[in-house]
């Protein structure tokens, strides 16, 4: 099997009005920070994977786990077109940010 990195970019709008909402958006922030996610955005995260046998694995886990309520998308996309990002800062960074920016 050969490595084909790729990095999934997750998007989501969960609903927190009441408490329930907001426990489940909880559980949701930590279930995808325990599949390896990293924050990139408030509701935007990141992940790197091997191949697309591991971008799949990850997808069901997430599919199993998603919110009855908010809007959830994957993007799935090559490491080469992920390094082509233009960041564009003010004065707030991530820790992903400050981990691939070199100075």
């Amino acid at each position: 099997m050969s490595l084909k990195y790729m990095r999934m970019i997750l998007f989501f709008d969960l609903p927190m009005t009441n408490s329930t909402e907001a426990r489940s958006y909880r559980n949701f922030i930590k279930l995808i920070k325990s599949e390896g996610f990293l924050m990139l955005q408030k509701s935007v995260y990141i992940k790197l994977s091997i191949n697309e046998s591991n971008v799949n694995a990850t997808k069901n886990i997430i599919r199993s786990k998603v919110p009855k309520e908010g809007n959830i998308a994957i993007l799935v996309i090559t490491e080469k077109q992920f390094s082509s990002i233009e960041y564009l800062l003010g004065s707030l960074e991530t820790d992903v940010l400050k981990q691939t920016i070199k100075e």
